[in-house]
C-alpha cells in the first residue's frame, strides 16, 4: 500500500474541475485517505517548492500557488504513486495523453491543474507538509478486492 499527495492547483479550483479531478482519482482505483480545501500560505509555498528555490521559474510557481485556494489531498492504493502520475498524464499538457486530466483540461505548464508527488520519499514530505496523522484515515472498500490480488 502506497500513499501520494495530490493538489488541484488554483487553475483547477477556479475552472470548477474539483469533483472531476477526484471522481477520475476514485475510478481509477485510488482511495481517498485525506482531502481538504485551503489558501497555501506562502512559507507553505516556499517549503514545498524550496527544491526549486533560485531557479527562473520558481517565484511565480509560488506566487501562483499562493493565489487562490487549492484541494489538497491523500490519495492511497497500490502503487498510487504510479497511477496517479498516469492519470494526471505529463507535466506539460500539450505532451499530455488525451484522457489523462492534463491532457483533457490543460494547454499551459505553468497552469497544468494538478500536483502530484514523484517517488515514495517525495510523497511522505509532502504529504507531512498538508496533513497531520490524525487527519489521514484508511481504510478498506468492498470493492478493493476487486482492483488488485
Amino acid at each position: 500500500m502506497e500513499r501520494t499527495l495530490i493538489i488541484i492547483k488554483p487553475d483547477g479550483v477556479q475552472r470548477s474541475l474539483v469533483g472531476e479531478v477526484i471522481a477520475r482519482f476514485e475510478r481509477r482505483g485510488l482511495r481517498i485517505a485525506g482531502l481538504k480545501l485551503m489558501h497555501i500560505s506562502r512559507a507553505l509555498a516556499e517549503e514545498h517548492y524550496a527544491e526549486h528555490k533560485g531557479k527562473p521559474f520558481y517565484e511565480g510557481t509560488v506566487r501562483y500557488m499562493t493565489s487562490a485556494p487549492v484541494v489538497v489531498m491523500v490519495l492511497e492504493g497500490p502503487n498510487a504513486i504510479q497511477a496517479a502520475r498516469q492519470t494526471m498524464g505529463k507535466t506539460h499538457p500539450l505532451e499530455a495523453a488525451p484522457g489523462t486530466i492534463r491532457g483533457d483540461f490543460g494547454l499551459d505548464i505553468a497552469r497544468n491543474l494538478v500536483h502530484g508527488s514523484d517517488k515514495p520519499e517525495t510523497a511522505e514530505r509532502e504529504i507531512a507538509l498538508y496533513f497531520k496523522p490524525e487527519e489521514l484515515v484508511s481504510y478498506q472498500r468492498v470493492t478493493d478486492a476487486w482492483l488488485s490480488e
